[in-house]
């Protein structure tokens, strides 16, 4: 039987791959991570809330702490001196809402807990749409990441799935109505903690993407 991990940040990517791991496996666990960023307490408050709605055992969540990204900064989203901006259109330009590296530390904790739990599989929300100027969004990142972990894990049997990344939003959306995910426990937006601002590139996103699938999106909007 294998394990798996989600890593769920409450977002609403994430939420559909809880929703697919939930369906095919038996052996869930579910991790979080805190960067530092502005809504890190709304982001908490999600995933214990989806985490809670799976009957996720406490034993199988995991919470860690990465707010040492702050220090870092260079992110509208971990720095208190760079605004986060409404979102422009698309574009694949990288935006100040990239966290330099974040990815790759988020899958660096993740494979470590698998492989010392013995999980087999990782999920991550990661999509190309969400974010195409993302270097860490690219499908050539994932399948690179891969490699990696079978160079560098005991047996090199941890892989990432990432099953949402090359889908739009409007079929995300469909695809959690299918799973019958808990969509109003997510939270999605860069900005605010209360309601959501409805014009950060994340919410932009999401309000296209439940407008295209013609679904009313069950979140407070400002």
């Amino acid at each position: 039987m294998e394990k798996v991990i989600v890593l769920l940040s409450g977002g609403m990517d994430s939420l559909v791959c809880a929703g697919l791991a939930i369906q095919d496996y038996t052996d869930v666990s579910f991790l979080h991570m805190n960067y530092g960023q502005k809504t890190s307490g709304r982001e908490r408050k999600s995933f214990d809330a989806i985490a809670d709605f799976y009957k996720i055992p406490v034993e199988k969540r995991k919470i860690i702490d990465m707010t040492f990204l702050r220090q870092i900064g260079g992110s509208s989203l971990t720095d208190d001196s760079i605004a986060v901006k409404s979102y422009q259109g698309d574009s694949t330009l990288i935006p100040d809402s990239y966290v330099p590296f974040r990815n790759s530390i988020i899958l660096s904790l993740a494979v470590s807990w698998a492989e010392a739990s013995g999980a087999q599989r990782l999920f991550i929300g990661a999509n190309f749409e969400d974010s195409p100027g993302y270097p860490d969004c690219r499908p050539s990142y994932y399948e690179a990441f891969n490699k990696v972990i079978q160079e560098g894990t005991k047996d090199g049997q941890i892989k990432i799935l990432t099953p949402v990344l090359l889908m739009k939003k409007r079929d995300i959306v469909l695809k959690g109505q299918e799973l019958k995910v808990p969509w109003k426990l997510s939270w999605s937006c860069y900005k605010s903690s209360d309601k959501a601002c409805g014009q950060c590139d994340s919410c932009a996103l999401r309000l296209r993407g439940f407008n295209e699938a013609g679904i009313n999106d069950p979140i407070d909007y400002q």
